[in-house]
């Protein structure tokens, strides 16, 4: 397995991101890296391993770039040239932690979508209170979407979620503001009959109050109510900590009681950080693309690796690809 890694993109660049390669170059078996980004700042954090290599470049798209102009402009930036590799059939996935919108701009116009799809979705999986997560598509990739584009979603987020996370007849629901029949938009309507005839384990409409509890594995719905639920829930989840602090912090007493339940409160904090599951992928391209936090530390780009190798592994493209297409050509003939 060759994976191209953008070393420059992201909060804790190259820093972070170099010690996570490193240490997936180690402990992963047979799994080739190449680095993309500025030699004289990945070297230091480099050991002698002789399945890594770098691929020098001093350009960058910075997080306050216009993402179709960067991809366009900066040819040469550490984000384009990682893609490049991909297309060019030297790595077999990649990696970034860097531009949302310029990697999913670079996914589109330098890998390409694969055949069958509309568009592609943008795929974290978020954390659940009994630790299993769900995978949630589209979260912002594309802000208009058709009903079509919907049960594209929940077929590659199914397959997914059966293949890499190991979900037996992975439940699918459609985020909706009621969980019975008939409600919603016009798209949500339409994307819910759809399902109900699609090859997947449809649960029906699923409400956002419901989604930290488990209610589905999968969860669809469009790019611009994804992103809102996406980000309300980790706003929730920054306040929810930081007022648990001003508390436990406002008198002598409460910080002795912090400082007892504060292992507790570390494995609380990390069941909530969704980084755990890897990155959010970008399903829908011809090879595996993932997005990993920008702020993500050495052990989210070792989860995002692990991911990316899962993806490579068991051909996950290659089967939503031969799944949407034979779904295609049953439409046809009816």
């Amino acid at each position: 397995m060759k994976l191209a890694i953008d070393a420059m993109g992201g909060d804790n660049a190259p820093e972070a991101i170099v010690k996570g390669a490193v240490e997936a170059a180690d402990t992963i078996k047979g799994l080739e890296i190449t680095l993309v980004g500025d030699e004289a700042q990945i070297k230091p954090h480099l050991k002698n391993q002789t399945n890594v290599s770098i691929l020098h470049t001093t350009e960058t798209i910075t997080a306050d770039d216009e993402p179709v102009h960067a991809v366009r402009r900066k040819k040469q930036s550490s984000l384009v040239l990682t893609a490049n590799e991909v297309k060019e059939g030297r790595a077999d996935g990649c990696i970034s932690a860097g531009n949302t919108g310029a990697l999913m701009s670079a996914g589109l116009f330098v890998v390409g979508r694969m055949q069958g799809v509309d568009r592609p979705a943008l795929s974290p999986t978020l954390p659940t209170s009994d630790g299993k997560g769900f995978l949630m598509l589209d979260v912002g990739a594309n802000v208009d979407a058709k009903p079509d584009h919907l049960l594209q979603y929940a077929v590659i987020g199914s397959i997914y979620a059966e293949n890499v996370r190991n979900i037996e007849k992975p439940r699918v629901g459609l985020l909706n503001v009621g969980t019975e029949d008939g409600k919603g938009s016009e798209l949500t309507k339409k994307a819910f009959e759809l399902m109900q005839t699609a090859p997947i384990n449809f649960v029906g409409n699923v409400e956002a109050r419901d989604l930290l509890e488990g209610v589905a594995d999968v969860v669809v719905t469009d790019g611009f109510t994804g992103n809102v639920a996406l980000k309300t829930i980790e706003g929730t989840a920054m306040t929810m900590f930081s007022m648990i602090k001003q508390t436990f912090m406002s008198n002598f007493k409460t910080k002795i009681a912090a400082g007892l339940a504060k292992n507790d409160l570390r494995k609380l904090k990390d069941q909530l950080d969704y980084s755990e599951y890897g990155g959010a992928g970008l399903f829908g391209l011809s090879a595996p693309v993932i997005k990993a936090h920008g702020s993500s530390n050495e052990r989210a780009v070792l989860n995002a690796i692990r991911q990316a190798c899962q993806m490579i592994e068991l051909d996950v493209t290659n089967t939503i690809s031969s799944t949407l297409n034979e779904m295609n050509k049953e439409e046809e003939e009816s």
